[in-house]
């Protein structure tokens, strides 16, 4: 009776051992699926954020241009962006975002340009106060993918 055990007891322990193996390994595959999951919504949400705040900023920027008083409400609108970012980015790419409004509240201070001054300055690379914000969100994302330029 006891030779009719043990190969029962072997075979219930095998049969275990094999279902938690599978379960572990189940579990482990969905938490590697779920991550992955969330880091491509994280990339999504900040890719977002980055392409409204161009598209906003390129806006108030070529508004600052023409006007010497700006809306406060557009103004508080990219100041929350900026602050969106905050939760959501590295620290150069909400430096550079953070720099980009100043450069915007600057130009509204100072005299309105015309076509004429615009072409001179165009050759000026302290025209483009997004080059630098664009970089850093382009660094930022790239070493999130994995992706090189």
């Amino acid at each position: 009776m006891e030779t009719a055990i043990v190969p029962a007891l072997a075979a219930l322990t095998g049969s275990a051992i094999g279902g938690l193996t599978s379960l572990c390994a189940s579990w482990l595959t969905q938490m590697a699926q779920f991550r992955a999951q969330e880091r491509a919504t994280h990339l999504t949400q900040r890719q977002e954020l980055y392409r409204n705040f161009i598209e906003e900023a390129s806006k108030w920027y070529a508004d600052a241009y023409e006007h010497d008083t700006p809306k406060v409400t557009n103004l508080v609108g990219l100041y929350a962006m900026v602050s969106r970012m905050r939760v959501l980015s590295a620290p150069s790419v909400v430096e550079h975002a953070d720099l980009v409004v100043r450069v915007i509240v600057n130009t509204y201070l100072a005299p309105n340009k015309t076509f004429q001054d615009v072409t001179e300055l165009m050759d000026d690379k302290n025209m483009d106060p997004l080059s630098g914000f664009s970089s850093a969100c382009r660094e930022e994302l790239w070493g999130t993918r994995k992706l090189s330029p």
